[in-house]
């Protein structure tokens, strides 16, 4: 219930001018976002690989309103790719994006013309970024969005990886469909990021109970692990991490063969603790103006979350 809720708060521009106007939420804000700036990114992320961890960028931004905007978002992240490069950061900082920034979701928008149109759109523009960020010695991982996306977001991650084959892309153990997803990416040899999920969905494509998206996430998982790809393991849960770590050994892996990837913000000390074990760990860091739906989503995550965010809310500092 306190999920769903969260998630329809999203949607409210209301309280969206409330968090953004508010100075108690800023901390809040600046717990989970490095800051507006691709300078703010690149500080958060130079000070997380001196910690001896790994980062995934990323711009926020989803939904753009036409394909203007959605080339101007393009031209963005290839600014990213080679800021990341003249910072001296490619080995250890990647780039996460959606492909609705890109344009995907410009069905019937006259700016983009028929409905195949939106697809090639955000494929053309995801190549040109691709190819930047392999330019600059860097990666790209495609996140994942509503379910709605799904298909058209595993064609183009597809045809990108014949051209780019370190691209990555997410799964959400939360859709029904994942188990025959990872499958099918284990089987190519892909790089995939494993997170439980974070949008409203409807019960006939999604898990709803914990325990259920929890128990797909494990078998989604053992896939990964014994596939022939880069598994990505995105969870801050402590089972999870425990039970992917065994899967691992017993899969064989060696510490560089996978990693674990947790939010900016979000139990750093666990993040640290992991570092310390050996295992590679990545931070996907966020900057960018359109930070609310990010907030949002990640308040649905995590009662933890909620409860820092309600003291920041009654702080009068």
């Amino acid at each position: 219930m306190l999920r769903r809720l969260i998630l329809e708060a999203a949607d409210s521009q209301t309280l969206r001018r409330l968090i953004a106007t508010a100075p108690p939420t800023r901390a809040v804000v600046h717990r989970f976002v490095a800051g507006t700036e691709v300078a703010d990114g690149l500080a958060v992320a130079r000070q997380l690989v001196a910690d001896g961890l790994l980062v995934s960028l990323d711009r926020l931004g989803e939904q753009v309103r036409d394909l203007s905007q959605a080339r101007a978002t393009a031209e963005a992240y290839r600014e990213l790719a080679a800021a990341i490069e003249q910072a001296g950061l490619a080995a250890e900082v990647e780039i996460s994006l959606k492909l609705s920034a890109l344009g995907l979701g410009l069905a019937g928008n006259a700016s983009v013309g028929s409905p195949e149109e939106p697809r090639r759109v955000a494929l053309d523009l995801a190549r040109e970024i691709c190819a930047a960020a392999q330019a600059a010695g860097t990666m790209v991982t495609f996140d994942m969005e509503d379910h709605t996306t799904t298909d058209d977001t595993l064609a183009i991650v597809a045809e990108l990886r014949r051209e780019f084959p370190s691209v990555g892309c997410v799964i959400q153990a939360y859709l029904r469909r994942s188990l025959a997803d990872c499958r099918e990416l284990a089987e190519a040899g892909a790089r995939v990021r494993l997170c439980k999920g974070a949008y409203r969905e409807p019960a006939e494509v999604a898990f709803t109970r914990r325990h259920e998206v929890d128990r797909n996430f494990v078998r989604c998982l053992r896939i990964l692990m014994r596939g022939s790809g880069y598994p990505m393991v995105a969870t801050h849960d402590p089972r999870l991490i425990a039970i992917a770590s065994v899967m691992a050994t017993q899969a064989g892996r060696g510490k560089d063969t996978y990693e674990f990837q947790m939010l900016y913000g979000v139990r750093p000390d666990e993040q640290q603790r992991l570092v310390r074990r050996g295992e590679r760990v990545r931070v996907y860091v966020p900057y960018g103006g359109q930070w609310y739906p990010y907030l949002m989503r990640r308040l649905a995550e995590r009662p933890a979350n909620v409860a820092f965010f309600l003291r920041a809310l009654g702080s009068k500092k």
